[in-house]
């Protein structure tokens, strides 16, 4: 295990009712001038928008700005139309309502609004956040663990391109989960979100680190109770008992818990991300098509922990079997295990072809190589990429 310091300061609130229950008193001890940020819509037809804005106008003296229509992949135009609000009506307090889309978007403008620069300097490394608006968020749907999280994913479309970046600036104060706010999301997205927290899980669980048991069988707990919990979930989308699960699941999966003491990869999420900023597909039915295929080729020369996963988190039976037997069961049973659920399973079921798949590996590969459990130059992300056609 690797020496590490863990600091999370998002406080987090679940329940049901929570928002009636808490949202004015915790926007209210930072700031009474709120930029609300939202994406689509779907807030106002499930009626949480209506209840929003009854709750924040019980703080004295408050101001609501609004920015609306944040994008699926957000994109960095949208960020800075949320920078320029803050800094045209003096807000001092950013409240998020929606996916991790939305929740991104709000950590960039939050760091954004505090710099002189382009904020698109923080996503590439160029400079790093020193302070922040507070952000405060109210989850809708879970999957990318932004909730309790530094990380924020931005879309440059002009450059069709996609990045992450993480600070300690951009964790919410405070971030209200009640899964009653996740009962309208779509069967598409409520299927992208537990593709999403499962492949966080799995980027973490393919670390480079010796003796982390404790992250390992974390991990495969999470996953485990995903795989039981998600077909009933999908049956009985108002099931309050589910889409509990569910959120917590996705929280823990990405709120650094699981990379405490360990070298993490992340090799499908650049790539994911490369495909997405090329094509603005879905963010978990591109992990969906892609982490089977990372699977396979890192299992030619890597097998074991591949099949550790099988009979851990798939039970299989490990008797008359090698290592790399185990690792090709093990992801055929994720593939089958995503497939019943309703992911996609190839790019082509978004219409994607290899006409631009030079673009998309000249995307993924940020540095020289991306990933640690096996590291891919742009030969490996090529390969992973057709096979996914």
């Amino acid at each position: 295990m690797e020496n590490f310091q863990y600091v999370n300061p998002t406080k987090l609130i679940f329940g049901r009712n929570q928002v009636n229950d808490s949202l004015a008193g915790e926007v209210e001890a930072y700031g009474t001038r709120v930029l609300l940020v939202y994406g689509g819509g779907s807030i106002k037809k499930n009626g949480l928008y209506e209840l929003v804005l009854e709750q924040l106008n019980l703080i004295s003296n408050v101001q609501i700005v609004e920015l609306s229509g944040v994008e699926p992949n957000p994109r960095l135009s949208t960020v800075n139309k949320g920078i320029q609000l803050i800094k045209e009506n003096q807000l001092d307090f950013i409240l998020a309502v929606g996916g991790g889309s939305v929740i991104d978007c709000a950590k960039a403008i939050s760091v954004g609004a505090h710099y002189d620069g382009d904020v698109w300097d923080f996503v590439t490394g160029k400079a790093a956040p020193s302070s922040s608006i507070p952000l405060g968020t109210i989850l809708t749907m879970a999957a990318t663990g932004s909730e309790m999280n530094g990380n924020s994913v931005i879309t440059n479309w002009d450059e069709r391109d996609k990045r992450a970046f993480s600070s300690i600036h951009t964790y919410p104060k405070f971030s209200i989960l009640d899964p009653q706010n996740t009962f309208s999301i779509p069967a598409d997205q409520t299927v992208y979100g537990i593709v999403d927290l499962m492949s966080h899980v799995l980027e973490q669980y393919f670390h480079v680190s010796e003796n982390a048991p404790v992250q390992e069988r974390f991990g495969e707990s999470i996953l485990k109770t995903t795989i039981e919990t998600a077909p009933k979930l999908l049956e009985s989308p108002e099931s309050y008992a589910y889409r509990e699960v569910i959120m917590l699941n996705a929280t823990f999966a990405l709120n650094n818990m699981l990379s405490m003491g360990v070298k993490t990869d992340w090799a499908t999420h650049m790539i994911e991300h490369a495909v997405s900023a090329v094509h603005d597909i879905p963010h978990g039915g591109g992990l969906a098509i892609l982490f089977p295929h990372w699977m396979e080729l890192v299992s030619e020369t890597k097998p074991e922990r591949v099949a550790q996963l099988g009979i851990r988190v798939f039970e299989l039976d490990p008797a008359n079997k090698n290592t790399r037997e185990l690792a090709y069961e093990t992801i055929q049973k994720l593939k089958e295990f995503w497939k019943t659920i309703g992911a996609p399973t190839k790019l082509s079921d978004y219409g994607i072809d290899n006409k631009e798949i030079d673009l998309m590996v000249k995307r993924s590969i940020v540095n020289k190589t991306i990933g640690n459990y096996v590291p891919l130059g742009e030969n490996e992300v090529r390969q992973i990429l057709e096979r996914a056609l």
